[in-house]
């Protein structure tokens, strides 16, 4: 039984879809496909059932699994064994704040996985760094930059509020508007001269630096806040609606100078085909 196929069982078991599994494990997806195909020719049973949001696992499949994860451990641990010690590849990433704790967590897992030499320091995006995950107007003369995620400026309401009423959210709305500085921002530079223009006074509760934090008061009722959205922001008690006289996003990507086997590998991983985008 080939070890490397176990493998991808287990990826398309945890992760709950082919084309998941196939972007964890750097391989096409009709590869991984055929690849499980012959597995299941192999055990006499199948192991998935495909459905719209993916693939669910059949009891075969529940049986293998924990039999499989062993199996694989073990392989792990002799190569270990007899490989020696490994010299680390020392890796010093810069990251600007508010990326998200969930989206950053599953990127640098399969990051450091994939290459189990590696050893990743994270660091502020000012300090000397191997590459950087950054907006564009961060960019250095030298620099070159994959573009990965592009994030809308949105108002973040909590459920409840007036404004959470209207279709559309304009400048004037805001007057008097409980709401959560969040500095340092461009968009808040802005907002503030778009309030200037308007003769608009914003009823200033809270200044804070992170995203998460902002999402976080508004949730509690403290007041608005201004944010770039993305996916893992999206929650019940907190409605996103764009500001009509403010139209800004945030390029995120990453930015380096030398390129080198683990920077190529970083810059894979951020495809968009790889994140599902």
């Amino acid at each position: 039984m080939d070890l490397r196929v176990l493998g991808h069982f287990v990826a398309v078991y945890e992760q709950g879809s082919f084309s998941a599994a196939s972007r964890s494990r750097f391989i096409a997806q009709p590869s991984l496909s055929a690849a499980l195909k012959q597995l299941e020719d192999e055990l006499g049973r199948p192991l998935f059932v495909r459905h719209a949001r993916g693939v669910r696992a059949t009891d075969a499949a529940e049986q293998l699994y924990p039999l499989a994860k062993q199996l694989l451990g073990q392989a792990d641990a002799i190569q270990a064994m007899f490989s020696g010690r490994q010299v680390k590849e020392p890796f010093r990433l810069g990251l600007i704040k508010g990326l998200g704790v969930a989206r950053m967590s599953t990127l640098l897992k399969q990051f450091t996985s994939t290459r189990d030499s590696l050893e990743l320091t994270l660091v502020p995006p000012e300090e000397a760094c191997d590459a950087r995950l950054i907006t564009r107007d961060l960019l250095l003369p030298g620099e070159q930059f994959l573009p990965t995620w592009v994030e809308e400026y949105q108002l973040a309401i909590p459920v409840g509020h007036p404004l959470s009423l209207l279709e559309k959210v304009c400048i004037t709305d805001l007057a008097d508007v409980a709401f959560i500085q969040r500095t340092p921002c461009d968009a808040w530079n802005s907002l503030k001269t778009l309030l200037r223009e308007a003769a608009v006074s914003v009823d200033i509760r809270a200044r804070i630096q992170t995203i998460e934090y902002a999402v976080g008061l508004v949730s509690a009722g403290v007041g608005c806040a201004l944010i770039p959205v993305h996916a893992e922001l999206q929650q019940h008690d907190v409605l996103f609606k764009p500001l009509q006289e403010l139209q800004l996003n945030r390029e995120i990507g990453l930015a380096w100078r030398r390129d080198g086997e683990v920077v190529q590998l970083l810059r894979l991983l951020l495809r968009p085909d790889f994140l599902g985008q």
